[in-house]
């Protein structure tokens, strides 16, 4: 499943051409409930195959409990791309989303 291009921002890591994407708009738990994690989705930026999907363990700006704001920075992503490929995501090759998540800035299978 392809990730939408408007929105995206793009990054180089091991000289591969990634897009990534927050979802901008907070969803229903992301906003309401205090339990509200950022999502991030990575892919190639040139013939997509399986994308990269990250449950951070960061505070969606918009929930309800968030007090102190943790940006997601490109240097985050491409750590996390990095982390992705050692874990054994294959961004060339078609087939279902790679879901990860990050513990403490350490990423780890879903």
């Amino acid at each position: 499943m392809a990730i939408p291009k408007k929105g995206t921002r793009k990054i180089v890591v091991n000289k591969l051409n990634f897009r990534w994407l927050i979802r901008k708009k907070a969803t229903y738990t992301q906003s309401d409930y205090g339990i509200g994690k950022l999502h991030v989705a990575i892919e190639l930026e040139e013939n997509p195959g399986t994308s990269l999907f990250i449950y951070t363990d960061r505070n969606h700006p918009k929930d309800i409990g968030t007090e102190i704001v943790n940006p997601v920075k490109p240097s985050d992503i491409a750590k996390w791309i990095q982390q992705a490929l050692e874990l054994g995501w294959n961004p060339s090759k078609s087939g279902t989303p790679f879901c990860t998540k990050t513990i403490n800035e350490k990423m780890e299978l879903e």
